[in-house]
């Protein structure tokens, strides 16, 4: 995941099912002349990942372990999210560090993941 899109794996099959979500993020675009406000933009950002990190949060909700990874501290901000809900408190959850990947890339690190078997009696993980 990034601050733009998340790609979100299931496997509850036995095959991985793949669901995309793009953020609405957006930079604007500084008209000539016109006055530069860091705040106003900075805050509209906030709202924008804000809005698509509770997203994120429900469609997480529903599963017994999740792992966020990507190359930015999208992951980070996520996974605090989701430990502030008290819904999510039976979630196993992890964060990696991953360099950017194509989506079949992707689906092999996820597969590769949790081929290795989770042994804690602790719900959330770091």
């Amino acid at each position: 995941m990034d601050y733009t899109s998340a790609q979100i794996y299931e496997n509850a099959t036995g095959e991985f099912l793949l669901t995309s979500m793009e953020s609405n993020f957006y930079l604007p675009i500084k008209k000539k002349g016109e006055a530069s406000s860091e705040s106003p933009i900075h805050n509209e950002e906030n709202q924008t990942d804000q809005a698509f990190y509770n997203d994120l949060l429900v469609l997480v909700k529903g599963y017994e372990e999740a792992l966020l990874f990507g190359p930015t501290q999208a992951k980070t901000a996520l996974f605090d999210l989701i430990k502030a809900n008290p819904e999510c408190n039976n979630l196993y959850i992890q964060t990696l560090e991953a360099d950017k990947m194509t989506t079949e890339q992707m689906k092999a690190f996820v597969k590769t993941h949790f081929k290795i078997p989770l042994k804690t009696d602790k719900p959330i993980a770091y």
